[in-house]
């Protein structure tokens, strides 16, 4: 990967590019969801000295993914985050707040 570039992935490949970036003394900087028409995109931000490279999964709302938190530990801030906001289930975070990380109102209130 080149310096900027977000590579599209597919769930089942997430964990596999996941590690490679790991492998390769990549930190993680951030996870981001949005919402894209009547799809979601989550973005995975990597980071090495001066270098931001990115993985992108663009799913359906329903679409289970894996998490990442076993690799990247602090993962699990993020991904009940996108649990809780928009609603994406997210299997296997090491400390899986079920969906009470926040106090809302509303479930979901960004999925739309």
């Amino acid at each position: 990967m080149i310096d900027g570039e977000i590579m599209q992935v597919e769930p089942e490949n997430l964990v596999t590019e996941v590690l490679k970036l790991k492998h390769r003394d990549y930190r993680i900087v951030q996870i981001c969801a949005a919402k894209a028409g009547d799809k979601m995109e989550v973005t995975y931000s990597f980071g090495k000295e001066y270098k931001m490279v990115g993985l992108r999964l663009v799913i359906s709302p329903d679409t289970e993914i894996v998490s990442i938190s076993d690799i990247y530990e602090p993962a699990f801030l993020y991904e009940n985050e996108i649990h809780d906001l928009f609603g994406i289930p997210i299997k296997m975070i090491t400390l899986d707040y079920h969906g009470n990380l926040y106090r809302i109102k509303q479930e979901a209130p960004f999925r739309g």
